[in-house]
């Protein structure tokens, strides 16, 4: 594990239609930071399928996910470099969710990741009461955070985004934490 975490936000923003997120990275205040990615979602897509730009003029693609088939509980999703060639996988573990989000992160050649929400009793509540933001936890299989993912509320969605375990592509990483707004209530 590398001894320097990286800080992300990813700041939601709700248009017609549309979801927006906006990507930096910063520091550890999780202030300010460098733009290193746009992302639009339509709502309502069967396939899910999101590109990621450099910036909201979308003349430059980063990175993208699409998911394998059409609203499967058990589907994995597949995350593309800016060739389209495959970088890594997440899949959302459909039992285990009943009670307490759980999601896998996959990357060739390192240990999969678990991703679950902070508390089980948030996670429970949450399903009647959508506005409950919710806290996730990325592990190693050793059990150490390897990430975490803390929602702050209001009227545009704020992530803050602490990753320890630099070892993982930041785009497979970038693309679970935005999948885990769009695709977590499904």
């Amino acid at each position: 594990m590398n001894a320097t975490p990286e800080f992300y936000t990813i700041k939601q923003r709700y248009t017609l239609g549309v979801n927006r997120y906006e990507i930096r990275r910063t520091g550890e205040d999780f202030e300010g930071g460098e733009q290193i990615a746009f992302a639009q979602q339509k709502r309502m897509k069967l396939k899910e399928e999101i590109v990621f730009y450099k910036d909201d003029t979308k003349a430059e693609r980063v990175f993208s996910f699409k998911a394998r088939n059409v609203m499967d509980v058990k589907s994995v999703v597949d995350v593309f470099d800016e060739n389209h060639q495959p970088i890594g996988t997440f899949s959302k573990d459909f039992a285990k969710s009943l009670l307490n989000s759980t999601w896998y992160l996959e990357i060739p050649g390192l240990p999969q990741l678990t991703a679950n929400e902070d508390s089980t009793g948030k996670a429970i509540a949450r399903r009647f009461i959508n506005l409950i933001p919710y806290n996730f936890s990325i592990h190693a299989p050793d059990g150490s955070d390897a990430m975490t993912i803390k929602r702050k509320g209001g009227v545009r969605d704020l992530y803050r985004v602490a990753v320890y375990d630099t070892r993982y592509d930041e785009r497979v990483v970038l693309s679970l934490m935005v999948a885990l707004d769009s695709l977590q209530d499904r």
